[in-house]
């Protein structure tokens, strides 16, 4: 697949690990669904991951990138304006059930003809209208004091450091920062924390990393509380999830 790819409003093909698609955005909305690997989209609101077996949704006009993980086979449809009252008005990822799995990977797969493409979209957006958001979403904060501990964070997913040990280090008191985790993010220190270790896990466990060694390299002490973690965000287990990247 060409770097140009964002050009075409709907293509399918194999990218790299670690391959990236800048910051940019569409007059259109955008589905992204990896069949295999997983995927990163990033925006002003913080970044979701899509796993194999979810779909990341777009609405026109935000500015977003993308960056993927294992080698994957992705599809990137457009959906056009006057659908995309139907769903969401914010970046999400939903739960891939088997009708919409077949659908995006049918609208893509083989030529067909302009009606007969408009009515499986039609299939594809009425599944998405129908299907619980299921969003691994990491915010990020705009508070300066905030950022410095997130940026801390993501240079070390798997650190054990404390949020008064953090605030030292960023200059701002452990009370300040719990209460700025709550206002700004929606959530305490230790669920975006727990999020974002949750982000990273899928990315080892896609390029095929044991359960025990991802637990280990994203902070858990053991397996069992990794799993519960996992399993508790995702919504299946490690070994479930793996087993499904086929």
């Amino acid at each position: 697949m060409p770097a140009s790819l964002e050009q075409t409003p709907s293509v399918k093909g194999w990218l790299p690990h670690g391959f990236r698609l800048d910051g940019h955005s569409h007059a259109h909305g955008q589905l992204v669904y990896a069949a295999a690997g997983a995927l990163a989209t990033t925006t002003a609101h913080g970044t979701w991951v899509a796993p194999a077996n979810r779909v990341t949704w777009t609405p026109p006009g935000f500015e977003h990138s993308h960056r993927f993980y294992g080698r994957t086979d992705v599809r990137l449809v457009a959906i056009p304006v006057e659908l995309c009252a139907a769903l969401v008005p914010r970046p999400s990822v939903f739960t891939v059930g088997p009708l919409l799995r077949e659908a995006l990977l049918a609208l893509l797969d083989q030529e067909r003809s302009p009606a007969a493409y408009e009515r499986l979209l039609a299939v594809v957006v009425d599944e998405l209208a129908e299907t619980p958001e299921q969003s691994l979403h990491l915010p990020e904060p705009r508070d300066d004091r905030l950022r410095a501990v997130t940026e801390l964070m993501h240079a070390d997913p798997g650190g054990s450091a404390t949020l008064a040990e953090l605030g030292r280090t960023a200059g701002a008191s452990e009370r300040t920062l719990s209460r700025l985790f709550r206002s700004e993010l929606g959530m305490s220190f230790h669920r975006w924390r727990t999020i974002l270790r949750i982000h990273h896990a899928l990315i080892h466990l896609t390029g095929g990393r044991s359960v025990t060694d991802t637990a280990m390299a994203c902070g858990w002490s053991n397996p069992s509380s990794f799993i519960d973690a996992f399993t508790e965000v995702v919504g299946q287990t490690p070994g479930r999830y793996q087993a499904t990247l086929g």
